[in-house]
């Protein structure tokens, strides 16, 4: 069932043993204490209804269930925790119950995991039946029924308690918040020892591709789209369209199927969107959280890319010839991105032109590492490679030299890390070489300087890498105010975003007059800040 349309039109879920009905039935029995409906009555709105048929009703030519792995992304506030109790009960106490069967909710943390079995419990204790065939185990965070011996229990994610276990049933919960994937994995591969068992990830988006979730999802994408076909596992991915206005009431109700069942709060909705509109973290978030629009930069980010955007244009670069610039360089290891930035100021605006540096060899598997186009960026002049499968440092003091014949490069900073390979001969035939620490006392300064520069619209740029290493920048920010700038997750490049708060600070303070830096003229001719 390629797609989302099924779950909102009337098109047949196959259900030959009626499976999907008894499931339907048995959460339609529940009760919750916190349910508006008459007698408290579980809520199970027609999308969620469907999920739950196409979850069950379903059989191969053995009659056994045929979905054994579901993912659902779906935005905050849609009683996903509520969802994964009545499955978890179902599985326990319901006709999916088995002897002694092992049902689990996995949880990021103990905080989440105790909420998880509270939710169930809840359940438990508003319907009689349910109460007197319970024995809970509070200390454990687990539901017994006595005469099967069947349980649920709600897991944390201290992976190395769970290899041991088989798993008849398990729902994973907020699977991209996990910090590690150990309980993910230990659950994931117990559950092929026993036949017939049933994993269900329900989860909000997740963020970057660190996280345990991402491989996951991608698999679930393509098998949404019809790109793979898995009769085996049920795709459901609520998100907005790239397109779509994210502070639109519109698209909130692509990305949040129970909106129009009086879940989330709308005008709490409303509001959260108000705040975001003047907060660019707050937006991150909120199209994370509620739009299912996987986010690739920090929670924390340093601007807002729309804002950013606005400076973009192209660049003539042969106007530039002969023109005052600042150059700075941001080193790699010898494997991955090197950067180089020059900022040329343009009466009240500055202009960055920017090239990146990679191996040629491998840029492929390098971009499928990263998660962004290198070749095609190497076709459209923005990569400038280097021989071989390391980097050639040779090949950036090379570019160097031709910037400094084709430009007036009044300084050259370099990021102190990786750039003696560089800056040492650079130095020794007279280049007007520094070196730029990082830290608060240089970086804090800067970021004000190039945060102004920006939101005043006053930064022209056009290179797609230096916005995609902007974009990654993730700001911690100190008890005493002071900013610093650092990586989103750990692949993320940020080596241009780097450079480009070297160069433009330079270039203002020179522009100024006044340089909020302290110099000092080392003997060898590099100066270091």
């Amino acid at each position: 069932m390629p797609g989302l349309a099924w779950i909102f039109n009337d098109s047949p879920i196959p259900d030959p043993l009626g499976r999907g009905q008894r499931a339907v039935d048995f959460l339609r029995l529940l009760r919750h204490p916190k349910s508006t409906a008459p007698d408290r009555a579980f809520q199970l709105d027609p999308p969620f209804e469907r999920i739950v048929r196409a979850i069950y009703g379903p059989t191969d030519e053995h009659g056994a269930r045929l979905v054994r792995t579901v993912y659902l992304q779906v935005g905050k506030g849609s009683r996903k925790t509520s969802l994964a109790a009545a499955l978890a009960l179902l599985h326990t106490y319901g006709p999916e119950r088995l002897p002694r069967g092992a049902n689990y909710v996995a949880a990021a943390d103990k905080g989440q995991a105790r909420v998880a079995f509270e939710e169930a419990l809840s359940i438990v204790q508003a319907i009689p039946q349910l109460a007197g065939a319970s024995r809970p185990v509070d200390s454990k965070n687990r539901l017994i029924h006595p005469k099967s011996g069947s349980f649920f229990e709600a897991l944390s994610s201290d992976g190395r308690n769970a290899h041991a276990r088989t798993p008849m049933f398990i729902l994973v919960d907020e699977l991209w918040a996990h910090r590690k994937a150990e309980l993910w994995q230990a659950l994931r591969t117990g559950a092929t020892k026993a036949p017939g068992s049933l994993l269900i990830v329900a989860t909000t988006a997740g963020r970057g591709n660190e996280s345990p979730d991402y491989p996951v999802f991608e698999y679930a994408k393509k098998v949404q789209s019809g790109e793979i076909v898995d009769p085996h596992f049920l795709p459901i991915v609520f998100e907005a369209e790239p397109d779509d206005a994210w502070d639109s009431e519109e698209t909130w109700s692509k990305a949040l199927p129970g909106l129009s069942y009086g879940y989330p709060d709308l005008p709490s909705l409303r509001q959260l969107a108000r705040e975001a509109r003047e907060r660019p973290g707050d937006r991150a978030a909120f199209e994370q959280f509620y739009l299912g629009r996987r986010q690739d930069n920090s929670l924390s980010p340093f601007v807002d890319m729309t804002v950013f955007d606005r400076g973009r244009t192209e660049i003539e670069v042969e106007k530039l010839v002969g023109r005052e610039c600042w150059l700075a360089g941001d080193m790699s290891s010898t494997t991955d991105l090197s950067a180089l930035l020059a900022v040329f100021p343009d009466g009240d605006d500055f202009i960055a032109l920017a090239w990146a540096f990679i191996p040629e060899a491998n840029m492929q598997a390098r971009a499928d590492r990263d998660g962004v186009p290198y070749p095609r960026w190497y076709r459209e002049g923005w990569i400038i490679p280097t021989p071989g499968n390391v980097i050639d440092y040779r090949v950036i003091e090379n570019h160097i030299r031709d910037l400094c014949d084709k430009f007036l490069v009044r300084e050259i900073a370099f990021d102190p890390a990786y750039a003696g390979p560089v800056i040492s001969p650079l130095t020794e035939d007279g280049f007007p070489t520094l070196t730029m620490r990082q830290g608060w006392v240089t970086q804090s300064p800067s970021l004000n300087v190039l945060e102004r520069a920006i939101i005043a619209g006053r930064l022209k740029w056009a290179s797609p890498l230096l916005r995609w290493c902007l974009e990654n920048v993730a700001i911690h920010t100190d008890s005493a105010g002071n900013r610093t700038m650092h990586k989103g997750k750990s692949r993320d490049r940020i080596d241009l975003a780097v450079t480009l708060w070297m160069a433009l600070s330079r270039a203002a303070a020179s522009e100024s007059g006044v340089s909020i830096y302290s110099t000092d003229q080392r003997p060898e001719g590099i100066r270091f800040i």
